[in-house]
């Protein structure tokens, strides 16, 4: 399959995953059903904000404590995404200048724990920004997908179940993948930046949360039956396949 292309880029790469590569790379599902938006109860009150900063890196940075190269280095975020090599791309939520004049990103960074945050030399990267945010409600197995702030597609969703729940806060996607008929979670997932809380490793993989489709692994939409990702009707998936990338942030309620 050649890669999918919408709007001038490159968007979902097609990757030769096996069933264990995918589990390894998602360990957690839900599942969900497109419909036009609706003013469902519980969000209404919701503000999301029209747009969002992004940092595209052009090579790897060490995210650091403080914006200050003396600072402790929290971790190394290389340039590209391990599944589909796509440009890593991060949520900014800060920005500062250093007494040097050197110009620092306060960014979400990826991976344990949950929703940390660092900050990278703003050199070596690209600025862009994302006008989508997606919203993942637990309690109502549903997801929100919001565009310009304003909700623009409700999804019902299959979330975690009690023993392995779907963990709560702001996350970003990390990679899209186009999956072949046969993978797990097909046609497409959209793996994000959060981990598990429960399942530090999952079939070989970090415990790392995912949306994705039904295919090949099934669930009844509105349950909370996964381990933790969030699966969606097959035709939702495709929906935002075309229209969500690296970067788009995630928010995760119970």
């Amino acid at each position: 399959m050649r890669p999918l292309r919408h709007r001038g880029r490159a968007a979902v790469p097609s990757a030769p995953l096996t069933v264990s590569v995918l589990a390894a790379a998602l360990a957690v599902l839900v599942a969900v059903s497109t419909g036009p938006a609706t003013a469902a109860p519980g969000g209404g009150g919701r503000v999301v904000q029209p747009t969002q900063a992004l940092a595209i890196l052009l090579g790897s940075h060490a995210a650091m404590a403080a914006p200050d190269e003396r600072s402790a280095v929290l971790q190394l975020v290389g340039a590209r995404r391990p599944l589909t090599g796509e440009r890593t791309v991060l949520p900014v939520i800060g920005r500062r200048s250093g007494a040097d004049g050197v110009g620092w990103l306060d960014v979400r960074l990826p991976g344990r724990p949950n929703g940390h945050t660092g900050w990278i030399r703003q050199r070596a990267t690209v600025a862009s920004t994302t006008r989508w945010h997606i919203v993942v409600e637990t309690s109502w197995r549903r997801v929100i997908v919001y565009r310009n702030g304003r909700p623009l597609r409700v999804f019902r969703a299959v979330v975690g179940k009690p023993s392995t729940p779907t963990p709560p806060g702001q996350f970003f996607v990390e990679e899209s993948i186009a999956l072949r008929p046969t993978d797990v979670g097909a046609p497409f997932a959209l793996v994000l930046s959060a981990r598990s809380n429960v399942l530090q490793e999952f079939d070989g993989g970090p415990g790392q949360i995912a949306l994705h489709g039904l295919s090949n692994v099934g669930g009844v939409l509105g349950t909370a039956v996964s381990h933790g990702c969030v699966r969606l009707a097959n035709a939702a998936m495709r929906w935002l396949a075309l229209r969500i990338g690296p970067g788009v942030p995630v928010t995760i309620t119970s």
